[in-house]
């Protein structure tokens, strides 16, 4: 069968798509062309509304295209009516069944009608065969699913509570990555440093156990709660002190308001944030900050907002994924009574503008550091991607004479809004 996959969403997506299209490879079956498809794999994201609106769009449309379409991913698992509604055809492979793919499409093929393959414990998600977006990137899920109760989050529900997978199997599983080619390993799951507290371990050993494997490779820790970082904290700067590891921190504050991080029960204060990034800057001075904020959380005062503004200009992080609050079915705060949209938009608005200025001033600042990138991948136009050990995005348009996984003495010469531009010293 002629299949074509579309993903939407985080790494963990995006590495569930890697194994079913290997899986699909293996099976005979070819990946092709939205356009040439029989069959569409629809790999689904439900974070925000308007990813959900885009992909029920597509849905309905592969439909009145006559195409079967099989949906995997969040969105099946806590939004199925309105899938049903789009498109009463659809199959459907719950978010734990990915190794079953080649079985739906078998059933397809043979005429079955509205397919529904569900498991309720995670399977083949690592040491399996992957077709990657990236030769260089190994993209490693080590949990599935989170414990923690946000007020505004769906995927919790979507995922389940926290599945630790077993450290020995994440191990090998990168080991073999790395006898592959792979020379970048990311760690992904809902929340990085909840990692084995079902398990009796924890994120910064498994780290270690990582870091000890033979190779030159670099490791970046995904998205880390600061509710889940502040009991190990010390020996998760104890694990990232390993040169294999990016100086990263992805620390998700959300607000910077106490008040709102009640209502949005992330069971941090501003103050816990402020204390893990403190002590990261401390250790590790060029370390790179990204964080998450939600604009316009039901009950966000001018003042709450204010308190935001004020925290990304003293705390000045590299990067934010800015999010305007959009409720999401089943959760605690789809009750809640949301603020005039006209004033998200305005606060929304005004904080990019700032976050904006902040990164590119910081920027400029790095224009002719000189020191050593890890070659990542090749650039979207011309040349490589390459990474400090901070983990900076730096192009070089060079092509010749570089590959990934390399190492380089380089100097930057240039910013733009997204990366650095440098040249091979």
């Amino acid at each position: 069968m002629k299949v074509y996959l579309a993903t939407f969403g985080c790494a963990a997506n995006q590495s569930s798509s890697e194994i079913m299209a290997a899986r699909i490879l293996e099976k005979g079956h070819s990946l092709t062309l939205e356009a040439d498809a029989e069959v569409v794999v629809c790999n689904t994201c439900t974070v925000k509304y308007a990813t959900e609106q885009k992909i029920l769009h597509k849905i309905r449309q592969w439909g009145i295209e006559g195409k079967e379409v099989l949906v995997t991913g969040c969105m099946p698992q806590v939004q199925l009516e309105d899938i049903l509604e789009t498109n009463s055809d659809v199959h459907v492979l719950g978010i734990n069944s990915i190794a079953d793919v080649c079985m739906a499409l078998e059933r397809i093929e043979s005429g079955d009608k509205r397919l529904r393959i569900l498991t309720s414990v995670p399977e083949d998600f690592l040491n399996v065969p992957r077709k990657r977006f990236h030769s260089s990137i190994h993209i490693c899920q080590i949990s599935q699913g989170c414990d923690n109760s946000c007020s505004y989050c769906i995927v919790t529900l979507a995922r389940g509570p926290l599945k630790s997978f077993e450290p020995n199997a994440i191990v090998e599983d990168i080991r073999q990555a790395i006898t592959e080619g792979c020379r970048e390993i990311w760690l992904t799951s809902q929340d990085a440093a909840q990692y084995g507290n079902d398990i009796g371990t924890n994120i910064g050993e498994l780290l270690k156990r990582i870091s000890a494997l033979e190779g030159d490779f670099r490791i970046r820790v995904g998205m880390m709660n600061p509710s889940s970082v502040n009991p190990i904290l010390e020996e998760l700067i104890e694990a990232f002190s390993d040169p294999k590891i990016y100086k990263l921190l992805h620390l998700p504050i959300q607000s910077a308001s106490n008040m709102i991080l009640r209502k949005m029960n992330r069971r941090h204060t501003i103050e816990d944030a402020n204390r893990i990034i403190r002590r990261f800057r401390e250790t590790f001075p060029e370390s790179t900050i990204f964080t998450d904020i939600i604009v316009g959380f039901p009950g966000e005062s001018d003042k709450d907002a204010a308190l935001t503004e004020e925290w990304v200009k003293q705390i000045r992080p590299d990067k934010v994924n800015i999010s305007r609050y959009t409720p999401r079915p089943h959760t605690i705060a789809w009750n809640f009574r949301n603020i005039d949209s006209r004033i998200v938009v305005e606060r929304s608005g005004r904080l990019h503008k700032l976050c904006d200025s902040i990164k590119l001033e910081s920027k400029k600042k790095k224009v002719g550091w000189k020191g050593e990138v890890f070659v990542s991948k090749k650039a979207k136009v011309k040349g490589f991607m390459t990474r400090t050990d901070a983990y900076h995005p730096v192009v070089i348009p060079q092509e010749e004479g570089i590959t990934e996984g390399q190492r380089l003495t380089i100097e930057i010469t240039d910013v733009t809004p997204g990366y650095f531009i440098g040249r091979v010293c």
